[in-house]
Parts: C-alpha cells; structure tokens; sequence
C-alpha cells in the first residue's frame, strides 16, 4: 500500500497527540496547540504536493485520442474509450486534464461547425472596439436571408458552449449525441437557416495584475542604518511567506479575473442580444427554437423581454428537460397561454418517446423523451422535433388560407 507524502507529513502530529493524550491534564495545553496547528492545515491543498505537474497537451494527438468513423473518440493505440482515472488517488489532477481534454473538444467542435456544416463564425458584441472582450455566434450564409425558416439552437448551462448539448456525451458517447451537428445538418437539408447561440461565453479571463505595495518609510527622515535593517527584515519575511507559499501550493495556479462581454454577460443578455441583432432583422416567416435546460429559461426570458416580437415572428419553440419555470421567472397569463399552443418540452423519463407526462405548471405540454438521461434528452428527442416543427409550419399555413379566401371574397364583393 502507497503513502502519501501528506500521510508522511502528519504522521508526527499523530503521534505527538496520541502520546500527550496518554499523559496528565497538564498536558491538556500542548493538545490544544497541536489541534489549532491541524485545523490550520488546508489538507486539500497539502495533497497537491503529491501531484505531477498540471502541465496537459493542447491537440487531440497530444492525448493520443481521435474521433473515428462514427464519432467515437477512441485511443489511438488501444482504441479504448477515454479513461477519466489516468492516474489513481489523483481525483484533482484527473479533473484537471478531463478539462484540459474538454477545452480541446471545444475547438474541436467549433472547426465542425464552420468546415463540416459550412456556418459563419461571427463576432459580438456587432460593434465592439478591437480592445474590448468579445463573444460569437454561428450562422447559415442564408441565416438572415431565408423568407421561409429559421432555427434557432441553444444550449444549457456550465462548460458547454457553441454547437454542444453535453460535452460527457462527446467524451464518452459520440458527436452525433453530444453536438448540434444533427440538428443543424437535418435543418439545413429541409431547407432552414440556422443560428447557433453561444450564451455560456459571457466574459474573458485575463491574468489579474500584481499590486505592488510602497515601502512605507521615508528615505530623508530615517537614519540609513535602520533603513537598511528594515529592508532586510522586509526581505527575509517576504522570502519566508514565499517559501511557505510554494510548499503549501506548488501547484498553485495563476490568479484570474473576469472582463464581461458588454450587452451578453448572462445566457439571458445573450438571448436577447442575438434576437434584437440577427433574428428580429431576419426575413423568414417562420422561426424556431430548440432549447436544452438552462437554455429553455433563457428562452423564456426572452418572451418576458420581448413578448409581442417573439409572439408574431415564433412558430414554435421545442424544450428539451428545459429548467424554466413560469412562476419564478413571473411570466404573465399570455405568454403562459402562447406557450400552452406553441411550446412543448420533451423531459427526461423513463416513458416511451413522446408519452405525455403530466405538469405541475401551467404552461407548455410535457412529454417523455425516451430517456431518463438528462443531457441524452436532444438526441433522443431528435426526430419527434423535425415532426412538431413541419406539423407546426402546416397548421400556421393552414389557419391562414381561410383568413386569405374570406378576404379575396370580400374584396370581389367590394368591387361588384
């Protein structure tokens, strides 16, 4: 059995307590100071000591891992899926590479995106300064353009971004359940125009600026003797506070701070940004949402911000296990009616495929997606989605043709 060199570190404490809590009551002080020395210790971050460097490669080939004909990323030696424990009783560092993995994923995914489905990467905020921090979006060339359909895709919360539903899935799964890539190849066969909303991209993160503290003494007043005593010491302390520093965390990682994007600092700012920018401006008569988790709430927002908008240019909006919530998030009687008729939510449940599954809110129908898998319920759901749309797009047609006829009747009447 292995022992860690933090094992190895507190071993003497250990022993110090247990022989001092064999001896007298005047023993009682030298246990409580080794107690407040223990309670002081950060264990977590003594166990970094332990750790390899957090040093990861910055390519798929510098994990050995690729995707293969079916969108499967596999080891490139062995062909084995990914393995999350690389190294055991090392729970940090794996974690620390799973991400280092999953930012590569996210370029990865972004290069599918613009090669693979041939979208435009465009850049907001629309007119943002060259120094400002900057978010994107990905389109069709015929986003804006199309006079009949647009789609609309966004994803959840957490660590997903443009083109994702779940980055677990891209890992452990395929591209083909854990990307937007099905949804926005199928939409672009059936002749829609797509945009693909980014609204976990809220800000950049720079390295935060080390403040250097002045000397407090003053040079003319203070004889050069002790100047030069009060420099040493100053020295000898901040050597010490390093040195402890380094030990206590020598893998520490750098000190971040975040620079907002202006106008999509939240998935909800972001939401309404790309309506007010690229889908109010568009020219199809028929938009359409697909919304996973988090994304349904910021949909849901969106209505609340922009309810007569949404309402005369919205044909239909598909939820998948979205997190919205109608009471919470205070949206009123109408737009709670016009999601009843327009909305639906497939939620994850162990139900076949599109079984009704009751709500306790009164707003859009709920049913099954064919899953009790949180982030498999888009891909499941996929089929059921291009169904509801086309059935959604018909009935809007329909209901229109007798308005249209009686209209023409009444115009001939007019002229008779």
């Amino acid at each position: 059995m292995s022992i860690s060199l933090s094992s190895l570190i507190l071993l003497p404490i250990w022993i110090s307590m247990a022989q001092i809590q064999q001896g007298g009551p005047d023993e009682k002080e030298k246990t409580t100071a080794l107690k407040d020395l223990l309670s002081r210790i950060d264990l977590d971050e003594l166990m970094k000591k332990d750790e390899p460097p957090l040093d990861f490669p910055d390519t798929l080939e510098g994990f050995e891992y690729a995707f293969n004909e079916k969108g499967q990323l596999r080891h490139i030696k062995t062909g084995e899926p990914f393995v999350f424990n690389y190294r055991e009783d090392l729970h940090r560092w794996n974690q620390k590479r799973y991400e280092a993995l999953g930012e590569i994923i996210t370029k990865y995914v972004y290069e599918l995106l613009e090669k693979d489905c041939n979208l435009k990467k465009i850049s907001i905020p629309v007119d943002a300064t060259e120094s400002e921090p900057k978010s994107f979006i990905f389109m069709s060339e015929d986003a804006l353009t199309n006079p009949q359909k647009l789609m609309v895709l966004i994803h959840g919360s957490g660590v997903v971004r443009a083109g994702q539903w779940a980055r677990r899935l891209i890992i452990n799964e395929d591209l083909d359940s854990g990307t937007q890539i099905p949804f926005i190849k199928r939409a672009m066969d059936e002749g829609y125009g797509v945009i693909v909303l980014n609204p976990n991209e809220n800000y950049i993160e720079v390295e935060k600026p080390k403040i250097h503290v002045q000397s407090s003494s003053d040079s003319s007043d203070e004889p050069a003797e002790k100047r030069e005593r009060k420099d040493k010491v100053s020295k000898e302390t901040k050597k010490r506070r390093d040195f402890y520093e380094k030990y206590r965390n020598p893998q520490r990682e750098k000190e971040m701070m975040q620079l907002y994007i202006r106008e999509n600092g939240s998935p909800e700012e972001h939401a309404i940004y790309v309506w007010d920018h690229f889908i109010a401006q568009s020219a199809a008569e028929n938009v359409f949402f697909v919304a996973h988790s988090y994304g349904g709430l910021a949909f849901v927002e969106l209505m609340i911000q922009r309810e007569a908008d949404v309402k005369s240019k919205v044909t239909a909006v598909a939820l998948t296990d979205s997190v919205h919530n109608v009471w919470h998030q205070e949206a009123g009687k109408t737009i709670r009616e016009w999601m009843r008729e327009n909305c639906c939510n497939w939620v994850s449940s162990s139900e076949p495929l599109d079984t009704s599954v009751e709500s306790m809110l009164p707003d859009c129908p709920r049913v099954s997606a064919g899953t009790d898998r949180h982030e498999l319920t888009s891909w499941k759901s996929f089929p059921s989605i291009f169904k509801f749309f086309t059935e959604a797009s018909e009935a809007k047609t329909s209901s229109l043709k007798p308005a249209l006829t009686r209209r023409s009747h009444r115009i001939k009447h007019e002229e008779l």
